[in-house]
């Protein structure tokens, strides 16, 4: 037995240098265009798909059947996973053609997966395949929505995958009017229309609590979020890759076009999403009751609860406030809960105005969320002056 062991060790230690001077000599390619040996692409396989199963064990995906999580996570397949893994309409990028190993078309592999060994992969990326993790680990509600897509992708086709990733957004290349071909608008073009792939072409969102609206929201708030996002004191893996690309006058720029805009409703925008929502599922379901209870809240807070009257600082009031505060009228409902769950989460950064909100959600339930936000929503989304 003793001879048996020392044989054993010998062979590993062999084993070992071996693999290092092979290593050494440079002799192992490591040039993409050689491609994997069958053997090696075979091991990585099985090794992934084994080191999946084993860490997604017992785990179960959290719900997530809100209907407007597709259109959120179409949103960023477009912009962060289209170039590598394709789309309905260019099956095979040519980038990812070559590199080594080549990431899948998805479309045809979603099926091989369960919907929490999705949520790991796109949550924790995977090592020596160029497949990053997701940039904000603190925002699994956007890690859902990408599975959502993704658990959507087989049963769409290039038009329907157009409509949920573009809406309605305007061509980048074509000035739409007068204003758009002024040299300032027309150096932010590109970016704006990039906007409205989410926020829509008004600023007035797509019809749902995917994205919010943000026409007319106050300026300063809005320059300082794109400043969070881009510093990762605002958590998510959507917004911060679009706002650490943009230069502090881009953003005030970006601040100056959405808050002079007015919101309006926009159905044809609202039709984008499959199925059509209007984003106050399920925070609206009380109707009437709930935005009554809400109305109140937002009045006079809850003494009980040591929670302060929202208006104080989000309006509606005939005063003037810190402009650094979001207006809240009209916004979708869910969309407000969502916040307001960060929040007591305390993955939910911003301005250093933030902590304000981070005492006071914690001692909301998540009927009272739901009650004041179907307020907000239930209001015009102009049930304020405009002017900052």
């Amino acid at each position: 037995m003793k001879r048996w062991l020392v044989t054993a060790a010998a062979l590993l230690v062999l084993f070992a240098l071996a693999g290092f001077l092979g290593a050494a000599s440079g002799i192992v390619p490591i040039k993409a265009s050689s491609g994997h040996f069958a053997i090696t692409e075979g091991l990585l396989q099985f090794g992934k798909r084994r080191s999946v199963a084993t860490h997604t064990l017992g785990v179960e995906l959290p719900a997530g059947d809100e209907d407007w999580l597709v259109l959120k996570g179409a949103g960023h397949y477009e912009t962060g996973c289209r170039w590598c893994h394709g789309s309905p309409e260019q099956p095979r990028p040519g980038v990812a053609r070559a590199m080594t190993p080549p990431p899948p078309y998805l479309a045809p592999r979603i099926a091989e997966w369960k919907p929490e060994e999705l949520f790991y992969i796109v949550k924790h990326g995977i090592k020596f395949t160029g497949m990053p993790a997701w940039p904000s680990q603190q925002r699994d509600d956007e890690v859902r929505a990408m599975v959502a897509f993704l658990l959507a992708l087989p049963d769409l086709d290039a038009q329907e995958y157009r409509r949920l990733v573009f809406g309605n957004a305007p061509d980048a290349g074509t000035p739409t009017s007068a204003a758009d071909r002024a040299p300032a608008a027309n150096a932010l073009r590109a970016v704006i229309a990039s906007c409205a792939r989410c926020h829509g072409a008004d600023g007035s969102g797509r019809g749902s609590a995917a994205f919010p609206k943000i026409a007319g929201q106050r300026r300063e708030y809005l320059f300082n979020a794109l400043r969070a996002f881009a510093h990762d004191q605002r958590h998510s893996g959507i917004m911060q890759p679009v706002a650490a690309g943009l230069s502090a006058a881009e953003m005030r720029q970006l601040a100056d076009h959405y808050g002079g805009l007015a919101t309006s409703p926009r159905p044809e925008e609202a039709s984008a999403a499959r199925p059509p929502t209007d984003g106050t599922a399920p925070a609206l379901r009380g109707g009437a009751s709930s935005i009554a209870r809400g109305r109140e809240i937002a009045a006079r807070g809850i003494p009980g609860q040591r929670v302060p009257s929202c208006a104080d600082c989000h309006g509606p009031a005939p005063r003037r406030r810190n402009p650094a505060y979001p207006r809240l009228a009209g916004q979708y409902a869910d969309y407000l809960v969502l916040q307001l769950e960060l929040f007591k989460q305390d993955q939910r950064g911003g301005s250093r105005y933030a902590h304000l909100m981070r005492k006071v959600a914690p001692r909301l339930s998540t009927q009272q969320m739901r009650d004041v936000a179907a307020y907000y929503a239930s209001l015009p989304a102009h049930a304020e002056p405009a002017v900052d």
